[in-house]
């Protein structure tokens, strides 16, 4: 059963090689007319809150194993300051992961298989490529998803989590180019970042995913 208290969820050369990324972001672009493909197989997210929250937790998921490979494999060249802030950056995304399935408890959904084969962790631009990708999708995922969100206690924690993911952004794109960190590609001309939808997020990360996600029954 969800349990239903904020306390228990506070506990806890780029251009080159960016084509894995970039096919994120060219993904989500050409979802952002089509609400509906939506995948109808494989693990069930379920509905409502829980299967927002789930939604959540399969991109924190995803985001952690990312950054626990990055730690355990680090690129060629990565300086002590780099490694320090990069696993600062793992550290939360598994506190996020485990926020997520401490909130959830038996309405979780199973540990993910993840699918990194596109990714040259011991090329540096590499990983910068694939982390702002994921960072900037992460962000837009939540922007979309406060919304369908009904208990206000998760749309606080929601609004938290954002802020640090935005921050993980911000972070990654100065380490590519310095002062990029809010550039058009995810700020528009009203100072406001992208927003997408859990049926464009879902098939954008899809290409890292060994386990299909079943989102159909989200809210909307």
């Amino acid at each position: 059963m969800i349990q239903q208290t904020s306390k228990a969820l506070s506990r806890r050369g780029f251009l080159g090689q960016a084509s894995a990324a970039a096919g994120i972001m060219v993904l989500a672009a050409a979802c952002d007319k089509d609400d509906d493909m939506m995948p109808s197989d494989g693990i069930d997210l379920g509905s409502g809150d829980v299967g927002i929250l789930n939604y959540a937790y399969a991109l924190e998921q995803l985001e952690a194993a990312f950054y626990t490979m990055v730690i355990a494999t680090p690129y060629s060249g990565i300086s002590a300051s780099e490694r320090a802030l990069l696993t600062d950056i793992r550290d939360h995304e598994i506190a996020h992961r485990e926020f997520f399935k401490a909130a959830l408890g038996t309405a979780a959904i199973p540990e993910l298989e993840f699918n990194f084969s596109s990714v040259n962790f011991s090329n540096r631009d590499s990983v910068l490529a694939t982390s702002k990708a994921f960072e900037d999708l992460g962000v837009s995922a939540y922007n979309g998803a406060g919304k369908l969100i009904s208990n206000p206690d998760y749309l606080t924690l929601a609004g938290k989590i954002v802020s640090v993911e935005a921050r993980h952004a911000a972070y990654i794109r100065d380490l590519i180019s310095n002062g990029s960190f809010a550039d058009t590609m995810v700020v528009d001309m009203n100072g406001l970042d992208t927003s997408r939808m859990p049926s464009e997020v879902l098939m954008a990360a899809s290409s890292f995913l060994k386990s299909k996600i079943n989102g159909s029954n989200l809210p909307k």
